[in-house]
């Protein structure tokens, strides 16, 4: 009696530990987020057509953020499902969809000299992380700027991606060297 009391424990500590490690893997919700392959409008050569999970919402940030400022179009959109969608103050602009993001990430990412905003650095300058959200102030710094520009992000994150993003960006408020 006392070899069936104890198999029984040993099968249901087994079945509990595979339980919370399948609970803790993500994976039951992988197939919640899709991604179209899409191609930087900027260098036709460059095309994105699968998501890299990271392990938790800050690893989801730090990996957009050094993504950002290497001006790596490719390493953002590993990041980003179909579903994905970014909301900016101002005029309530707001980006929907992987193809969008290519699109918006694009014109961020190529060279100052041509319009964009390669060569400047986002620098966090405080952080809070509850449950799937990242809420960053940071400023933004480059050789091109008259001054560093501050702002404020939210980064959503849901199964090791980035699903939503809320930011005070607003590149019309960037003051340029002459």
């Amino acid at each position: 009696m006392k070899k069936l009391i104890v198999a029984v424990l040993v099968v249901v500590a087994l079945t509990a530990t595979a339980t919370a490690a399948y609970a803790g893997s993500g994976d039951k919700d992988s197939h919640k987020y899709t991604a179209i392959s899409v191609t930087n409008p900027n260098n036709p050569a460059q095309v994105s057509s699968k998501l890299v999970r990271e392990a938790t919402p800050f690893k989801v940030y730090k990996q957009h953020i050094t993504a950002l400022n290497n001006c790596d179009w490719k390493g953002l959109m590993q990041q980003y499902p179909d579903q994905y969608g970014l909301r900016q103050g101002g005029k309530g602009a707001l980006v929907e969809g992987r193809l969008a993001a290519a699109s918006t990430f694009a014109g961020f990412v190529k060279p100052h000299a041509v319009g964009g905003l390669c060569g400047g650095k986002f620098t966090a300058v405080s952080m809070q992380i509850t449950d799937e959200t990242v809420a960053v102030s940071w400023v933004f710094n480059a050789p091109f700027l008259a001054v560093p520009y501050y702002g404020a992000d939210a980064y959503i994150t849901d199964d090791g991606l980035m699903v939503s993003m809320v930011s005070t960006f607003d590149g019309t408020q960037l003051q340029f060297k002459p």
